[in-house]
């Protein structure tokens, strides 16, 4: 197989691996900790060579793994005294173990690889050289069936466990009474999760494991609300900014990990940006036409409570309650439009339709009613309704 083929195929496997716990840790409100399991892993993997003295040998994923949950248990024991918020357990905590991890390989593994910088960064332009070779047949990159064997995994749980995967995260009181155990379910994920970072280390590197890990989640969750199409937007981005990366470093000469990563911010910025509801343009558009429907309100209770033509005169709105002509204009012209006002001369006046708005919109603000505003306007508003 050609080696641009394998290096695509390995970082399209560890995007999808990564993505499907990211999807959970960002609905629980745990991003952080995928960055802390992805450092603080770092002694479990140098304890593990030590006992085997082979870097290649399984015990290093599973004591690294052993290590991510010792973490998770440290960072929450330290927040439930109350003392400190969990982001500072998680400061606290993954420091100090990545540290023991550097020192003991500063002090007994100088002479093998097995450095910091390879740790953090990795490198995808080298894992095709590392081959599994199964008595003299090479059957292809170490890396790809190790990460293949864990999203096997990740994907049976996935499907095992779903529904109380999804109570658990969003009411874990409900996944007690209904018998799902909360505190097993945490766990599980967070192992799954640690060993995901294991498995991806040598291949991308702690840097690039965070970003596929939580930045297509976050970039789903802009999108929906819906669990199984964030899963599925969650892959796709996460697929689709690997290949993306690869060829853009490629192209650019660059960091495979670097570009990939870049990839993976532009496309959460373009969500961001431009999402239908959850995007910055939309929240700003919608803000803004709730100001001006708040001005309306305001100009129509203001003309139901005047009957004196100096009150109602259309100068009146920049005299007297201080808009400013654009604005002025703005809000007699939705208010005309939609039939609630007349002017004759200057002088305006609520329509029948208006009026009926008007005082359906005094009830609810003087009764607070369960009629909510929103349909009101659906029903008045011509861009609404």
């Amino acid at each position: 197989m050609d080696a641009q083929l394998e290096i695509q195929l390995i970082a399209a496997v560890v995007a999808i691996a990564c993505a499907i716990p990211g999807v959970f840790l960002v609905l629980r409100k745990m991003a952080l900790i995928s960055d802390a399991i992805s450092h603080s892993i770092l002694p479990g993997i140098v304890i593990g060579f030590f006992i085997t003295e082979d870097l290649n040998s399984p015990l290093l994923i599973l004591l690294a793994a052993v290590t991510g949950v010792i973490t998770v248990v440290m960072v929450e024991s330290i927040q439930k005294t109350g003392l400190v918020k969990e982001d500072t357990a998680i400061g606290l905590v993954f420091p100090a173990l990545f540290s023991i991890g550097v020192i003991l390989i500063a002090k007994n593994a100088n002479d093998v690889h097995l450095d910091v910088d390879a740790v953090l960064l990795g490198e995808l332009a080298f894992a095709p050289f590392d081959r599994l070779i199964i008595g003299e047949t090479d059957v292809g990159p170490k890396s790809l069936w190790v990460m293949g064997a864990i999203l096997s995994i990740t994907v049976g749980m996935l499907f095992a466990f779903f529904k109380e995967l999804k109570v658990s995260t969003f009411d874990a009181g409900l996944s007690a009474a209904l018998g799902f155990s909360p505190v097993v379910l945490h766990y599980g994920l967070m192992t799954i999760s640690s060993v995901t970072v294991v498995g991806a280390f040598e291949a991308v590197g702690a840097v690039l494991v965070v970003a596929l890990m939580i930045a297509p989640a976050a970039t789903a969750y802009l999108l929906t609300s819906d669990l199984k199409k964030m899963l599925v937007l969650s892959v796709i981005f996460g697929v689709f900014s690997a290949i993306g990366g690869y060829w853009m470093a490629h192209f650019l000469d660059a960091s495979i990990a670097g570009s990939m990563t870049t990839v993976l911010g532009l496309v959460f910025l373009a969500v961001y940006l431009f999402a239908p509801s959850k995007g910055l343009i939309a929240v700003m558009y919608r803000q803004r036409q709730q100001r001006t429907e708040v001005s309306l309100l305001t100009f129509l209770l203001h003309l139901n409570n005047h009957e004196e033509e100096s009150e109602r005169h259309v100068k009146h709105l920049n005299e007297h309650i201080n808009w400013q002509k654009v604005r002025s204009e703005t809000v007699l012209e939705l208010a005309e439009k939609n039939n609630l006002i007349k002017i004759d001369k200057e002088i305006v006046a609520l329509t029948p339709k208006g009026k009926e708005f008007t005082d359906l919109a005094l009830e609810y603000i003087i009764t607070n009613k369960d009629e909510h505003i929103e349909h009101m306007k659906d029903d008045f508003f011509l861009f609404r309704g």
